[in-house]
């Protein structure tokens, strides 16, 4: 199935080289832009390339902190499709244009509902501190804006169930090897929370990082799963093949070791986006409230030649819409 899906057509890339790429290209065209409209933009002192991923891999590690402790416990395949979504996101778009805290939680409601977590909107923001009726304007807002730059490609292949897929046939035809597959799971699922956190996901499959997930907890237990992986997992398959997975599984064991600590000045690089963020899609800004009255207007036009008893229907029912996303 992966491989005919759109995250194998649309969302994998060759290197973490490519990636920085794209979003170096979207830091500039972002840039481009305000500079062209704005005669400040000389002072608004501009997150650098390297600054937004600093604060993109914060976000992330908020995003999956959020996700652990979000109640009723959700499954893992709600943080793993929401990561998918918010790398994705920032792939094309910068930081400054699209404030990471707002899509960071738009994103994990998405993942709700794809991966058919139920929960209410109103049950969701619970798990919000601070104002929860802004919270939920935010999502709404922004759920059509995630789902256009995803460009609707929603389904996510996540390495879970190809771990467990690994694990039965281990235990099935390595059971002398692994005397109780259930005791690599703790440093699977450590593992797997450090690959989420890298480009990864954007690079190699999902059962690549299944498998590695598997030798890295089975190395840490001293079991050495190599006679499994070339004589039975891969029997009859040519060396290359062979030597391409195990390469594999080696890069995706080194990205996972070598996640970062968010840098030491998080705190400063927050505030200089709060300055330089476009004011237009920063709910607290006077921009911002313009846009959504000129929305309201233009709606409102739309509305005229309707007829008197559809405009009390209308005014009744409440039905009138703030925002293009808004429910």
């Amino acid at each position: 199935m992966f491989p005919r899906s759109s995250q194998a057509r649309n969302w994998m890339f060759g290197s973490e080289e490519i990636l920085d790429k794209y979003r170096e290209k979207a830091n500039a065209a972002f840039i481009r832009q305000i500079s062209e409209r704005s005669q400040d933009a000389a002072s608004l002192n501009f997150l650098s390339k390297e600054e937004e991923q600093d604060v993109q891999e914060y976000f992330q590690i908020k995003l999956v902190e959020f996700c652990a402790k979000f109640q009723p416990p959700m499954p893992k395949s709600v943080m793993g499709t929401s990561v998918h979504y918010f790398k994705r996101f920032y792939l094309y778009n910068s930081v400054m244009d699209y404030h990471p805290k707002e899509i960071l939680v738009t994103a994990v409601y998405l993942a709700t509902k794809v991966e058919e977590f139920n929960v209410s909107i109103s049950q969701f923001v619970a798990n919000i501190q601070g104002n929860q009726e802004r919270a939920t304007k935010i999502i709404l807002n922004n759920e059509l804006l995630l789902l256009q730059e995803l460009h609707f490609n929603l389904t996510i292949h996540n390495p879970f169930r190809a771990m467990e897929g690994l694990l039965i046939d281990i235990k099935t035809r390595c059971g002398d090897m692994i005397e109780s597959v259930d005791a690599l799971r703790p440093e699977i699922d450590k593992f797997l929370d450090q690959v989420y956190l890298t480009n990864a996901i954007l690079i190699y499959a999902p059962a690549q990082i299944a498998l590695a997930s598997i030798i890295h907890s089975a190395s840490k237990q001293k079991k050495n799963l190599d006679n499994y992986v070339t004589q039975l997992l891969f029997a009859g398959q040519e060396n290359d093949s062979i030597k391409n997975i195990v390469t594999c599984v080696r890069q995706i064991r080194i990205l996972a070791k070598n996640v970062r600590e968010p840098v030491k000045n998080i705190k400063a690089l927050c505030d200089r986006l709060e300055a330089c963020r476009n004011q237009d899609n920063n709910p607290d800004s006077a921009a911002y409230k313009r846009k959504l009255e000129e929305l309201v207007d233009e709606e409102d036009s739309l509305l005229e030649p309707a007829s008197k008893s559809s405009r009390t229907d209308t005014d009744i029912l409440g039905m009138r819409s703030l925002s293009p996303g808004a429910n």
